[in-house]
């Protein structure tokens, strides 16, 4: 049996493999803190070494950090995948279904924000169907305080805003 170390990596590189969409750390340590496979910080040197090693890689937001798989990650996976037992398989596959929804809704819908060169405030929000942008609209504000607030309400009222846009635009 490969190492505890190992098994991990590889429940990552499968977990990712899985979905057509990233995975956000917390979704990735919630999977192994649920099933009381290890504890939070080994999986964040999992994760580490897993970007180190250019087998997944990271995009991160001012309050979120998204995972995805490389090529790299597919090969290795596929040359390995019989190392994952069975019942991690199983755990991976009912952890997957049973999040599905929340598991996209925090991936489809993004939000940041970034000082520009003028010292104004460029807020970036996006929502995001299966690998494609539905909209990725960038505004600009004044104050951090007001970026943030765009942010956390692009999070709550995107169907809203993305509704009210297309009928505006569509007429």
């Amino acid at each position: 049996m490969a190492e505890p170390f190992t098994i991990y990596k590889l429940t990552i590189l499968n977990m990712l493999d899985k979905v057509d969409f990233p995975l956000t750390n917390t979704q990735i340590s919630n999977f192994f803190l649920e099933q009381d496979y290890t504890d939070y910080f080994r999986v964040q040197q999992v994760i580490s070494d897993l970007v180190d090693a250019e087998l997944i890689r990271a995009e991160s937001t001012h309050s979120n950090t998204q995972y995805y798989i490389t090529a790299a990650g597919k090969e290795t996976l596929a040359f390995f995948k019989d190392k994952i037992t069975d019942a991690i398989e199983r755990d991976t596959i009912a952890y997957l279904e049973k999040n599905q929804l929340e598991l996209r809704n925090v991936n489809s819908i993004l939000a940041d924000y970034y000082k520009t060169p003028n010292q104004d405030y460029a807020v970036r929000c996006q929502f995001r169907e299966r690998g494609t942008n539905l909209i990725d609209l960038t505004l600009t504000v004044k104050k951090k305080e007001q970026a943030e607030a765009i942010c956390d309400n692009w999070k709550n009222q995107n169907e809203d805003v993305y509704a009210y846009l297309m009928d505006i635009l569509m007429k």
